[in-house]
């Protein structure tokens, strides 16, 4: 956990949204032992764009997901952290955008819960049931997230429910 605590520090310091991706989507992965980790972004049109990954092979960077069909989108809309062991038994996993990938587990955190800018999802390639302190660590590093965009963007801030705040302005 020794890595979250550095990402919290760099974060404080970061310049940029990229800057902020860059940081979430390395210690995530690091800092929970995953196998790959995902930086979603909320978009104006109620659409959740997978911005960023660092995972073992490919997984959705780049492709938009209507916020009301991926587990990115639940756990925004719903403001919750969402620990899902075996992603074949929940009913809010996409099966058909999950069964090419390596992907059997997964943790999903929102950006700023109470009025969600973005979510970090961290994946396991086994039946892995996540503990409080991965949980944690997650959590941590989505509120360090947040705390950097809205020094960013005093707009993030200030604003109930901010259209793509993680897109450079």
């Amino acid at each position: 956990m020794h890595t979250i605590g550095w990402a919290v520090q760099m974060l404080e310091d970061a310049e940029s949204v990229e800057e902020v991706q860059l940081i979430l989507k390395g210690s995530a992965r690091a800092g929970v032992n995953a196998q790959g980790v995902t930086i979603v972004r909320l978009d104006d049109d109620g659409h959740c764009h997978y911005a960023d990954e660092d995972a073992m092979s490919p997984l959705w960077k780049g492709q938009r997901f209507p916020v009301d069909r991926c587990i990115s989108g639940w756990a925004m809309m719903h403001g919750q952290t969402v620990v899902v062991p075996d992603i074949r038994v929940d009913g809010r996993i996409p099966q058909e955008a999950y069964r090419p990938t390596f992907v059997r587990s997964l943790v999903m955190v929102p950006i700023r819960p109470q009025s969600p800018i973005g979510a970090i999802g961290a994946y396991w390639a086994d039946l892995h049931r996540a503990s409080a302190d991965e949980v944690a660590a997650l959590e941590e590093l989505a509120a360090a997230a947040a705390a950097a965009l809205a020094r960013m963007d005093s707009s993030i801030a200030e604003s109930p429910a901010p259209a793509d705040a993680m897109s450079p302005k």
